[in-house]
């Protein structure tokens, strides 16, 4: 990723069965208005949306203007699944990857467990990807260290182990305190690492998205934002206005401290992404 003006992305998540598909379709569009430098498209824990989530980035490439990034992980799938998988990816002319290792399937705090045939780290799926065609490839990061990981040491040395394998960037985990994305970007940095570093923004909409973000991210909502959200939790307005405000101020701190880029999670929602993102000059 080049030096210069910070990225816009967004995060995508394929449609499910009982979703309804068309109004998820309507917004990703409303949200190519603001120009993303690319979008990525998730994948189910235990690769349960692998097969949809080609489509979903195939279609993205074909029908919008948007760059999509494909997610791939190693949960569940030996090796020769996955070569097959990249493959996939390359005859949709998908050739822009996140490669994480992936949370186990059904509860994604459980034990993981290497599939017998498969891959035990990110950093070996990276090497697959450089081995097997001409990928942009990506890893996550973690503000407050992988979940797994015994101490933060530990997690920065996994980070580097990604980036040497030939990570191109990084995206991180969501977080809601700038504080934390600094101490990462600046440990990382310590051990030599200046692969860059893109931080991701989930603005809180409803209460129930403080309790989701900290089942995805396995970290802890700010305890100082937590009691303000509290304060309001019975007015659903003044929860979502306060969300909004919170996420335009921490993108502010951010693009102020020099970051590549924004990524935000939009759960295929085109409102509070837009509203925020039209508060940030350096996205007009």
């Amino acid at each position: 990723m080049a030096a210069g003006a910070p990225v816009l992305s967004l995060e995508f998540m394929p449609p499910r069965e009982t979703d309804n598909a068309e109004r998820i379709w309507q917004n990703v569009r409303k949200l190519e208005s603001l120009h993303p430098g690319f979008v990525s498209v998730t994948y189910g824990a235990g690769g349960s949306t692998r097969d949809n989530s080609v489509a979903v980035a195939a279609r993205i490439a074909r029908e919008t203007t948007m760059l999509p990034v494909a997610h791939l992980t190693a949960v569940g799938h030996s090796v020769r699944q996955l070569r097959s998988f990249v493959g996939a990816l390359a005859d949709a002319g998908v050739v822009n990857v996140l490669a994480v290792r992936g949370d186990p399937p059904g509860d994604v705090t459980g034990e993981w467990v290497r599939h017998p045939e498969g891959l035990g780290y990110a950093s070996e799926l990276v090497t697959l990807l450089r081995e097997h065609g001409d990928f942009c490839v990506g890893v996550a990061a973690f503000p407050h260290g992988h979940p797994r990981s015994a101490s933060t040491e530990e997690d920065t040395r996994q980070f580097v182990a990604k980036c040497r394998a030939g990570a191109d960037y990084a995206i991180t985990q969501m977080f809601f305190d700038a504080d934390d994305y600094l101490r990462l970007r600046d440990r990382v940095t310590a051990a030599g690492c200046d692969t860059p570093i893109i931080p991701a923004l989930m603005p809180v909409t409803t209460m129930r998205t403080i309790a989701r973000s900290e089942q995805l991210s396995g970290a802890p909502f700010p305890p100082h934002l937590a009691e303000r959200f509290a304060a309001v939790a019975d007015d659903p307005a003044a929860v979502r206005a306060l969300g909004i405000e919170q996420a335009i101020l921490l993108a502010r701190r951010l693009l102020g401290e020099g970051v590549p880029g924004l990524h935000f999670i939009t759960f295929n929602f085109a409102k509070a992404t837009t509203e925020v993102v039209a508060e940030l000059p350096a996205f007009g």
